[in-house]
């Protein structure tokens, strides 16, 4: 295993473990969420390093509710099909959203095939290591409906309200997953 490192940054939305291998981030996860700390040893030591810097700035300017102007380093560690999908929502813009099922058709299309399982994009959604930066949160179903972010599906709609995403067509759904 590589060695690896975490920072602690304290959001608005609560705190926040953010990892490295020492010159790319490789985690980035709300305290307790999901799926948290997936990608890295759990006694990895904290460590002051320059991509922490440069991590906090970009956490400090998005949760002033403005558009970071840089993206942090970022090494992803993760499947193929994860990884087109997690590149996918770093196209998303600040305060817009797209859907799993137009991921799924861009990777369809992409590599030439009729349909991609839009729940399978959904699982890969899910395993983003690198949140907020690689934005899943921006990824809504269909419908309107808010499911699935593992940092849970208040700090979602918190998210989309900092980024004054237009809200009114959006829905929690009363079962299922994303509660």
């Amino acid at each position: 295993m590589i060695n690896n490192y975490i920072h602690h940054y304290q959001s608005p939305l609560g705190g926040i473990t953010v990892a490295s291998e020492g010159r790319y981030l490789i985690g980035l996860w709300f305290d307790g969420q999901k799926f948290f700390a997936d990608t890295i040893d759990e006694n990895a030591p904290e460590k002051d390093l320059p991509v922490f810097e440069k991590a906090d700035r970009w956490l400090d300017i998005y949760f002033s509710g403005q558009t970071p102007d840089f993206t942090p380093p970022l090494k992803i560690l993760t499947t193929p099909f994860r990884k087109r999908v997690w590149e996918i929502m770093l196209t998303i813009p600040f305060g817009q959203t797209m859907t799993y099922g137009q991921i799924a058709d861009k990777i369809a299309r992409e590599k030439g095939i009729k349909q991609m399982s839009a729940q399978a994009v959904g699982g890969a959604v899910g395993h983003n290591s690198i949140s907020l930066i690689i934005p899943c949160h921006r990824v809504v179903g269909t419908k309107g409906n808010l499911t699935g972010y593992a940092g849970g599906i208040t700090k979602k709609i918190k998210l989309l309200e900092l980024e004054k995403v237009n809200m009114s067509g959006f829905f929690v759904p009363k079962n299922g997953t994303a509660l």
